[in-house]
């Protein structure tokens, strides 16, 4: 049964903590809520925690579910939504064991929230945010039943033997995408596969990176907005969350 939408929201920042390292979540919430709902992580795209990523976990929280949106660079590291992030983002792909630890850390917080049903939690990212949920279902946490990856980055972590992978998890893909090439694809779902995970992979014809973001039009780095791709990547997500958090 879907569960019931509300357009009033609370929304807070959140400070938790990773070993010495402080980080800020966004909460955003159906302010009527009364017995502890579904949460849906928002795991953020390489500029941080930012505007755009507010905006989502509120279109999320719209739904019903309380949307505890991550950070993984830390309390009041931000970059630029429209410039260049690498120098934020490439030294967890460098380090995805840290990234790891950093998404556990934000489940963990999520889980104390009074508001969050323990029980019935998923995880939605984008960008390279999609790539942080595919690495947080590769970590095999019992309580994550689904991670949906939009337009993810798809490298492996290589931290070694994978875990068997009970979390279900959905791949919405622009298959033109040049951050994310046909080889990438088939080597996640082979990798998923070898760790028994539940898959399942949409692909959108003639998309590219980033086909959700309504301001992106950078073809000439393959980053644009595609209206249709983006309508059903949607559809696909809602029906995702309302099968794994029934």
């Amino acid at each position: 049964m879907p569960i019931e939408t509300s357009p009033q929201l609370h929304t807070e920042f959140l400070d938790y903590t990773e070993g010495d390292s402080v980080f800020e979540a966004y909460v955003a919430r159906p302010s009527d809520t009364g017995a502890p709902r579904p949460c849906v992580l928002v795991a953020h795209e390489w500029s941080g925690l930012n505007g755009a990523m507010r905006a989502m976990a509120e279109k999320v929280a719209r739904l019903g579910y309380v949307a505890f949106a991550l950070d993984v660079y830390g309390k009041g590291i931000r970059g630029s939504e429209t410039g260049d992030n690498s120098h934020l983002m490439d030294p967890l792909m460098a380090d995805r064991a840290l990234l790891r630890r950093r998404l556990l850390a934000g489940l963990a917080a999520a889980r104390r929230h009074p508001s969050v049903d323990t029980r019935r939690i998923a995880a939605i990212g984008y960008c390279f945010g999609g790539l942080s949920v595919l690495d947080l279902a590769r970590a095999a946490p019992p309580d994550l039943r689904g991670v949906v990856s939009i337009h993810g980055v798809l490298q492996p972590p290589n931290l070694g033997a994978q875990a068997p992978i009970t979390t279900r998890v959905l791949v919405l893909h622009g298959w033109s995408d040049p951050l994310a090439p046909p080889a990438d694809v088939v080597e996640l779902a082979r990798d998923l596969t070898g760790a028994g995970a539940p898959w399942e992979l949409h692909a959108y014809g003639h998309a590219q990176h980033a086909f959700t973001f309504a301001g992106a039009n950078m073809p000439e780095r393959g980053i644009v907005h595609h209206p249709e791709a983006d309508r059903r990547s949607w559809i696909a997500l809602r029906t995702f969350l309302e099968e794994v958090l029934s």
